[in-house]
């Protein structure tokens, strides 16, 4: 992974562009590539890059060209099958000068044009700029690991990894979208391309833009990839189960291996849940010396996986390292995190995993795997299940037999919204007839994440409908969507908002790009999601046992434990670590009401009755709505000080060290 960055001029009439500004740009983004920075400009573009060295130590330096210099890319991310296509293009008579994965798609480019991402296995956001066509192409991988920005000012496009980067030109204006807040007090993230940021998108995941200088003022965005599943297809089980168990397995194996290739150690994460143990199983079986492994462990039993990491890590054999993390490690790191997530947070779980990519770089590995994506693709969560039993429900009723399957929702919940079955039929009774709505599966949650919008400030609030959401998010959704079956369905809304926007971004690669460390994704493979997409539901869900497949798949693999257990979401304490042993200096800065007042985004009067229960409780038995409304005030009021205001972000670029891998400067070398 890396940091990119650039500006390209809209304008025939637009001075060159800053080439002090590019490089400040690049360094703003110097914790995603701490090995040296690089740039390219000539009369349209500057193209500035942030290195973390991965493949390719000493020749895979960007912005990377082709021979004739007419092909330019920054890249971020890795191309895991590179090998493969440099064989294919070498074939065609294409000549490569290094051994990087990056100058792979610079050939890929000139060979296949835009449908060059077709062809791709990997994780990825770069921008390419054709010099003979003054057209620029830019990329995002199937499901957005990595980021890429974009935003239009005084007739310059400037685009980067991240929106501090994009905010060291001080003359973009800095404000909290409004749109974008609401869908992240929806969906616990803005869907692409919105961002939380105003006049800032997003390249949408799984998507394509073309810039043609001669007749674009913004790119023309299409969308190339995104989750599709059978249409008319039944829930029952096919002849051929056995085989598709095995392609799961293989599919797998696959992902996992081919996520190996580095010219540095690779590592693997290690929660004690089904994921996790599956990649680390996978890639510990093909080893010769013992993979290493990390994993975050807490101090409440609530939280705490430890017993279930040590069960894998005796049954795998790993070099194993764990660091534990209390309420004061996360309230310490707090501010950090939503620095680099530069996105309101509903819950503190990106804290620990901060905590876990540093520990990950102290030891000297710059390479993780992990297993998100499994729980989206096969079926994991309790959403999932909880649709299943709403709409088994919805058929009868008046039934007093049927709720009572809720009873086996959430088992790992000290305050389980299923504990007390009169309370449960409440919540999850709501509109329970109504299973025609496309949004069915994720009502009860995006309703009870909404309430917290009625803190926000009336100002942040007009012209925000109370469905506008829901609304945008309808306008986007495949045309057979309807047609596919209800657990396609929500397995397609859990893809595109949480996983995208949150898991792989604020809790994910955001956490550890901060630590300039590298996540790989086996279960994000291209072809691990296509096997799964089309496999039918009784083998990802099989009544109420989640990920049935999966566990069918490698069970051979795993610790009986591992693989007996139920599922059990990564969790971290929400409220206690800011009131439960004294509250950080800077909890009563951001949450008084004085500053309150000067972000405007919250009500003061509702903050400050919160504030008050936070402490009367010490942050303890808060509901999962207080939680939510706590984390979500702190994190944007965090925002507003560090990122719209600024002070955090001028220092991000005071560094000017760092290796000038790549300077070709069109403009200094014509003037002399």
């Amino acid at each position: 992974m890396c940091g990119i960055a650039g500006l390209i001029n809209l304008r025939s009439d637009a001075p060159n562009p800053d080439r002090d500004l590019a490089l400040r740009m690049a360094r703003a983004l110097r914790h995603r590539g701490p090995d040296g920075f690089g740039i390219y400009r000539d009369r349209h573009v500057a193209l500035a890059h942030a290195r973390l060295s991965i493949i390719d130590l000493d020749g895979g330096w960007q912005p990377m060209a082709n021979a004739e210099e007419t092909l330019w890319v920054c890249f971020n991310g890795e191309i895991f099958n590179y090998i493969e296509l440099r064989e294919e293009l070498t074939a065609k008579g294409h000549h490569f000068r290094t051994k990087s994965d990056t100058e792979a798609l610079i050939h890929a480019y000139a060979e296949y044009g835009e449908a060059m991402v077709d062809r791709l296995n990997g994780q990825w956001a770069f921008v390419l700029w054709d010099v003979k066509r003054r057209r620029a192409f830019f990329s995002r991988d199937r499901v957005g690991i990595n980021p890429l920005f974009w935003t239009v000012h005084r007739g310059v496009l400037r685009f980067a990894s991240e929106v501090k980067s994009l905010f060291q030109d001080p003359t973009i204006p800095r404000a909290i979208s409004r749109d974008g807040l609401d869908e992240a007090l929806t969906f616990w993230a803005p869907v692409a391309p919105l961002t939380p940021y105003e006049g800032i998108q997003q390249i949408p995941p799984g998507s394509v833009a073309t810039l043609d200088l001669d007749r674009d003022v913004a790119p023309r965005v299409s969308i190339r990839f995104r989750p599709e599943f059978p249409v008319g297809r039944t829930r029952g089980l096919v002849d051929d189960e056995a085989a598709l168990v095995s392609s799961v397995r293989e599919a797998v194996r696959g992902g996992s291996t081919i996520r190996l290739r580095a010219d540095v150690p690779v590592g693997s994460y290690l929660s004690g849940g089904l994921d996790s143990t599956i990649v680390a199983a996978l890639i510990a079986s093909n080893r010769e010396v013992p993979l290493r492994t990390f994993s975050v462990e807490f101090a409440e039993r609530e939280f705490d996986e430890a017993e279930h990491q040590r069960d894998a890590v005796a049954h795998l054999g790993t070099s194993h390292a764990s660091i534990q993390c209390g309420d004061a490690d996360i309230a310490g790191v707090f501010p950090d995190v939503v620095y680099h997530a530069e996105a309101p947070l509903l819950r503190t779980a990106p804290a620990p995993l901060f905590i876990l990519a540093r520990l990950v770089r102290q030891s000297g590995y710059r390479v993780v795997l992990t297993g998100e994506g499994a729980d989206e693709f096969f079926a994991g969560y309790d959403i999932f299940r909880e649709d299943r039993v709403r709409r088994f429900w919805a058929r009868h009723p008046d039934s007093k037999l049927r709720p009572q399957l809720l009873l086996r929702l959430y088992p790992y919940l000290q305050r389980s919204p299923v504990a007390q079955v009169e309370m449960a039929k409440a919540f999850f009774g709501r509109n329970l007839a109504q299973t025609d709505d496309p949004f069915y599966s994720h009502r009860p949650r995006w309703d009870a994440t909404s309430r917290i919008k009625l803190m926000l400030d009336p100002a942040m609030r007009e012209g925000v409908a109370d469905t506008a959401a829901a609304d945008r998010l309808r306008e986007q959704l495949p045309a057979d969507f309807m047609r596919w079956t209800p657990l396609a369905r929500a397995q397609y809304l859990e893809i595109t908002t949480l996983l995208s926007g949150y898991l792989l971004s604020s809790q994910g690669e955001r956490m550890m790009m901060a630590n300039s460390v590298e996540g790989r994704f086996p279960f994000l493979d291209p072809n691990v999601m296509d096997v799964a997409d089309a496999l039918p539901d009784a083998l990802k869900l099989r009544t109420l046992d989640e990920k049935h497949v999966l566990k069918r798949a490698m069970g051979d693999l795993l610790p009986p434990g591992v693989l007996a257990r139920k599922k059990q979401p990564y969790r971290a304490p929400v409220v206690q670590p800011f009131f439960g042993g004294g509250s950080p200096d800077y909890v009563e800065a951001c949450l008084s009401p004085d500053a309150i007042k000067d972000a405007g985004i919250w009500q003061p009067q509702p903050v400050a009755s919160l504030i008050a229960k936070c402490r009367k409780t010490g942050g303890k038995s808060m509901s999962n709505t207080d939680d939510m409304a706590f984390c979500a005030i702190l994190s944007t009021q965090l925002m507003a000080r560090d990122i719209l205001q600024g002070a955090r972000v001028v220092s991000a670029a005071d560094d000017t060290s760092g290796r000038l891998g790549v300077d070709v400067d069109r403009l200094r070398d014509a003037a002399g």
